[in-house]
């Protein structure tokens, strides 16, 4: 068994599965065939021109020219799709599982901006199914970025952190899936289907009773932000909400789970959740989930400084507690991780009839053209649901540039066999002038990395990490 784990961590954590040729083809077949047909239309066109209406006729051929480019450049990315497979069980092979892993943390963003048009308890649902993911907890951390500055918000977070001390235990105790209460009380299943567990079905029912209760809270809630007070809302202190004025106020940051003796009715230790809302003053372009999304990479920074961040919408949930870990299957992998910058997760939707008949799945777009897009260079950012390189945000030197000279055991070599000075081209110069320019703008990745090292040995580790 010892050997068996030895050498699954020595293996690949992900690989590439070509589709078959037995699909590929007859479709590249129908886009040649396609081709031909386009292009001796186009023949034809361009050698008969209607000379009693040639302003017409030009414009025709024009649009009909521009419309021929798109499909082809639309056909590019379904010439060579790929499919990838990872293997999460080489990854705790190599990395471990539990609390002394060496997993890498993770920081969740959540955005959201009016609660009355994105309703509390769909934001609830999401931020629940991050708390509860399969990974280790003092390594996960959620975001919820209010660019409403709504109290409404604040107060159905508050709600959800308490309800997520008897969910999280729930959901990882019996492997529930999907760890979203909303969709999973809604499932049309037989949920006794191979729970063996003696107190899983009384656990079930007082955890159902326990979600209706907060729905009802949560709900109280939305009722009572239906009609803001002439003077604002108030806090139970007495104060006034500082985020009154949306589009006025400070910025505004309350940890919420991750403090020191937050933990759940079983006594364990739970993720971090932190409310943001980044500070608003009139005049200025804060650019909208952009400028959250900022906002929330520089408070991260502070607080838990994860090298990985997964940003969701507030109605995008986690459907597989295992997401995570597959994506750290690309990241983390020694031979493939260091060229990866962010993996990017389909969109599947709920509420659908089974032929999908109005095309809500976007299955052309995540099943064929990302997979294209894949096995061409990679697939292009959706807005959600991406696990992203932290490092990779901060700046990176165009691959086009020479190397970075090597360490001190290549000058020991030359001190032994001095080699004969080559004067440099006039391009060559040119280059280096460009790297130097570039380097005085941007992070040298060597010190970024020896950063990042003392960073983990130093604070990672620490208690500093915990808010206080």
């Amino acid at each position: 068994g010892v050997l068996l784990n030895l050498t699954d961590a020595y293996e690949p954590l992900s690989r590439i599965i070509p589709i078959s040729k037995n699909k590929l083809t007859p479709y590249r077949a129908v886009i040649i065939m396609r081709l031909v047909v386009l292009g001796l239309f186009f023949h034809y066109r361009i050698t008969n021109p209607v000379d009693s209406a040639f302003g017409l006729w030009l414009t025709s051929v024009i649009c009909e020219i521009w419309f021929g480019f798109s499909w082809i450049l639309d056909q590019f990315p379904k010439w060579c799709p790929v499919n990838r497979e990872t293997y999460v069980d080489r990854l705790i092979a190599r990395y471990g599982d539990g609390e002394d892993s060496g997993l890498a943390p993770v920081d969740f963003f959540v955005s959201t901006v009016d609660p009355l048009k994105e309703p509390p308890l769909i934001t609830a649902n999401t931020v629940l199914s991050i708390l509860a993911v399969d990974y280790p907890v003092e390594k996960i951390s959620c975001y919820v970025s209010d660019d409403g500055a709504a109290m409404l918000t604040f107060e159905s977070l508050a709600e959800t952190a308490e309800f997520a001390r008897r969910w999280v235990p729930f959901c990882k105790k019996f492997s529930i899936e999907p760890r979203t209460p909303e969709f999973y009380f809604s499932q049309k299943i037989d949920y006794l289907k191979d729970k063996i567990h003696p107190s899983f079905v009384k656990e079930r029912r007082a955890m159902k009773r326990d979600y209706e209760e907060f729905k009802v809270r949560i709900n109280a809630l939305v009722a009572k932000a239906q009609k803001t007070p002439e003077e604002g809302w108030v806090m139970q202190d007495g104060t006034p909400w500082p985020g009154n004025n949306s589009r006025d106020h400070p910025g505004m940051i309350q940890v919420f789970l991750g403090e020191t003796g937050a933990r759940d009715y079983d006594g364990n230790e739970l993720p971090r959740l932190v409310y943001v809302s980044r500070e608003k003053r009139p005049g200025y372009q804060h650019h909208k989930k952009a400028g959250a999304m900022n906002a929330l990479v520089r408070v991260s920074a502070v607080l838990t400084n994860a090298p990985y961040i997964l940003n969701l919408d507030c109605d995008h949930y986690v459907n597989n507690s295992k997401a995570v870990r597959e994506a750290m299957c690309f990241m983390m992998d020694p031979s493939v991780g260091r060229d990866v910058c962010y993996v990017q997760f389909p969109q599947r939707f709920d509420g659908i009839d089974r032929s999908d008949r109005y095309a809500n799945r976007n299955v052309v777009f995540f099943d064929v053209n990302m997979k294209g897009l894949d096995g061409i260079q990679g697939p292009v950012y959706v807005g959600t649901g991406c696990c992203f390189y932290r490092q990779a945000l901060y700046g990176y030197g165009p691959p086009s540039l020479p190397a970075l000279p090597k360490s001190s055991a290549c000058s020991f070599c030359c001190c032994c066999c001095p080699k004969k000075k080559v004067e440099k081209t006039e391009k060559e110069m040119h280059r280096d002038s460009r790297r130097e320019d570039l380097e005085s703008a941007i992070f040298n990745l060597r010190e970024i990395d020896n950063w990042s090292l003392l960073q983990t040995t130093t604070s990672m580790s620490g208690p500093c990490l915990s808010p206080r």
